[in-house]
């Protein structure tokens, strides 16, 4: 989603459609935890992490300069001072390796233009037994009002996943209308090559 989308990312009925605080909870984050937040956009689910790890971190990753002026905004305006805005670029996140033990992403990776270098990267952003998140509309639910590009199956997410090398752990189905698909980086391993 472009810049020019922000106020979709701060719509009053996403608490109702998306149960944002019921995905950080169902992430059973320690409070210390260093999470990544990529697709962080405006900051609605950023801000709902940085709450969730007080003596944290989270590094909201972004592409786009725009979305990341909108963050420090919000940054300074909610004295949020345990998040560190991050722009990466269409292929890396430009996040330090071994650096974070969660990565989230909340109706994002469909976005990615390059999920697989994407992805790689991210493998080695997450320190080893380190999770990855993603909530992603259902496509197998035709009841889903959101555009078909917009959504990912499971089947779909789990196969892209799986072939950098991340194990799946659990699909969540609390969410009205999106998985919470949940992945890990093994202990010791190295990331699958295409």
């Amino acid at each position: 989603m472009g810049y020019e989308g922000a106020y979709w990312l701060e719509r009053p009925s996403r608490e109702l459609q998306e149960h944002p605080q019921l995905v950080v909870d169902l992430l059973g984050l320690a409070p210390d935890a260093v999470v990544a937040d990529l697709g962080a956009g405006s900051g609605y689910m950023t801000q709902r992490l940085a709450r969730a790890v007080p003596d944290g971190k989270v590094l909201a990753v972004d592409v786009q300069p725009e979305m990341i002026e909108l963050l420090n905004q919000r940054i300074t305006e909610e004295a949020l001072t345990s998040i560190e805005p991050v722009l990466g670029t269409e292929a890396d996140p430009h996040l330090p390796d071994a650096s974070i033990d969660l990565a989230l992403m909340v109706d994002a990776y469909h976005e990615f233009k390059y999920p697989h270098e994407m992805m790689t990267h991210l493998w080695d952003a997450l320190k080893p037994g380190g999770q990855v998140v993603l909530a992603e509309y259902r496509a197998e639910n035709p009841l889903v009002m959101i555009k078909r590009l917009h959504k990912m199956s499971e089947k779909q997410v789990k196969r892209e996943l799986q072939a950098v090398g991340f194990e799946w752990v659990k699909t969540d189905e609390s969410l009205p209308q999106q998985h919470l698909l949940f992945f890990a980086k093994p202990m010791a391993t190295a990331p699958q090559s295409s």
